[in-house]
């Protein structure tokens, strides 16, 4: 998976999913079990755990990679697999006047990351990711590096962050300054690019603008760094900014790249736009945020409505 520049939270999960495969088949090894075990196992995953779609195909995925890439053994289509119910939902919308409320109750880097998801439309984890590089101030701008799908993308850089982001920066930066003092301050970089520019992770411009508080232990190489936010720290941060903000609705840090998506299509923006700002492959994935727009088939008024306001002209309302 490394080989192949497999995103570490996507090995974590094909891991997850492959050990717990072979402890549901008594420890045997997946070499000795074959295309009816997995088909069985996926199946019970639908209709004994009552998994989701999504959850089912990770299963999948991970097992698919196993057998293809490690066993070297192609699965056959799985004719009697049980497909868990991909259940169609809408997403949870926060109104501006929720977002405002939301984001006032969060401080200094926890309120910027939450306006950079909110205002850019950033993934949570294309946020913590973010390195000084990315930014441009001149031409108000992020660039986002290595997206959903390896792809990269500009997205605005909006104008009420920019004084206290730079403002952050210049604390970041103090703190880097202490850390290569101190012997450490080299920051672990995608891909290869530490063999190709051994020095480049101490320079400025590679560090994460959302540093941990602390320094840790790479998992790889072991070496000593400051690795970015962990995202629990920002989504714990997140939930805990709605419930004191008294928002009933369901809020995760997705939820504001949700709105950011909504707001721009209320404001009159067209879909390819917004599309291209979040970074979708297809325009009909884009197409979920059109459920709250008073236009097209689904802004026409109710009939109770329409009696209710005759009513009204009436006078007998």
């Amino acid at each position: 998976m490394r080989r192949r520049n497999y995103s570490r939270r996507t090995e974590q999960t094909y891991w997850f999913w492959i050990r717990w495969f072979i402890r549901h088949n008594g420890l045997r090894h997946p070499s000795e079990l074959g295309a009816t075990k997995v088909e069985a196992f996926l199946s019970w995953l639908a209709t004994e755990r009552e998994v989701a779609a999504a959850t089912q195909n990770q299963a999948l995925s991970a097992l698919l990679f196993l057998y293809k890439e490690v066993l070297g053994q192609n699965l056959p289509w799985f004719t009697e697999l049980v497909r868990a119910k991909r259940p169609v939902r809408a997403p949870v919308v926060l109104s501006r006047a929720e977002v405002e409320r939301l984001l006032a109750q969060l401080q200094g880097a926890k309120w910027l990351m939450a306006s950079l998801l909110y205002g850019a439309g950033l993934r949570q984890i294309e946020c913590l990711q973010l390195r000084v590089k990315d930014v441009d101030f001149a031409y108000r701008q992020i660039v986002v590096r290595d997206g959903k799908g390896g792809k990269d993308r500009v997205t605005m850089l909006p104008e009420q962050t920019v004084q206290p982001l730079q403002a952050h920066l210049g604390r970041v930066r103090m703190v880097h300054q202490r850390d290569l003092a101190a012997g450490h301050g080299e920051v672990a970089l995608p891909h290869a690019l530490s063999r190709k520019y051994p020095n480049a992770g101490r320079d400025w411009g590679w560090q994460f603008i959302f540093p941990s508080g602390a320094l840790s232990a790479d998992p790889d190489s072991g070496v000593t760094r400051r690795h970015h936010v962990f995202p629990d720290t920002l989504g714990r941060a997140v939930k805990a900014a709605a419930r004191a903000a008294r928002i009933v609705k369901p809020v995760t840090c997705h939820t504001l790249r949700h709105s950011f998506a909504t707001h721009l299509l209320e404001g009159g923006y067209d879909i390819r736009t917004v599309q291209e700002l979040l970074g979708h492959a297809e325009v009909s994935t884009t197409m979920i945020y059109t459920h709250v727009l008073n236009k097209g088939g689904r802004g026409v008024a109710s009939p109770l409505d329409r009696l209710t306001q005759d009513g009204a002209r009436n006078g007998t309302g």
